[in-house]
């Protein structure tokens, strides 16, 4: 399976892995499974370190190159801009961006937002 973490997904899995549910967990460590992220993941961690909201340790490039260590790296392409305006959700960009990405590129978005996986056009991956 492709999975493509949702933001907190991420953080979660780096610094407190026990947030996730046991299923997400296992799929998450399942070596069988490809884990992908998007940029616009990344602009978010790097914003909540920025604000406080989290601490990420050390340089920010080597943190960076240990976080995505292992991951595919999900383009924020034109065609993913287009769908991500025309979905019917909540006007945070990120979660646009990460649901359109899903969508376009084929990915089960791994994540806890109900809001995110109340839609009916991606294929989606509860942390239960």
């Amino acid at each position: 399976m492709k999975l493509l973490l949702d933001t907190h997904i991420w953080l979660w899995l780096l610094q407190d892995p026990r947030r996730l549910g046991p299923q997400a967990f296992q799929e998450l460590r399942d070596t069988k499974n490809e884990l992908w992220l998007s940029a616009i993941s990344t602009w978010e961690a790097l914003t909540l370190n920025f604000k406080g909201r989290i601490k990420l340790q050390g340089n920010l490039a080597d943190w960076l190159a240990r976080a995505t260590a292992g991951t595919q790296e999900a383009p924020v392409t034109h065609e993913i801009a287009l769908v991500a305006r025309q979905l019917p959700l909540h006007q945070d960009p990120a979660d646009r961006i990460l649901a359109a990405t899903a969508q376009v590129l084929d990915l089960t978005l791994v994540t806890a937002d109900d809001r995110l996986l109340g839609l009916g056009n991606i294929k989606s991956l509860a942390n239960r």
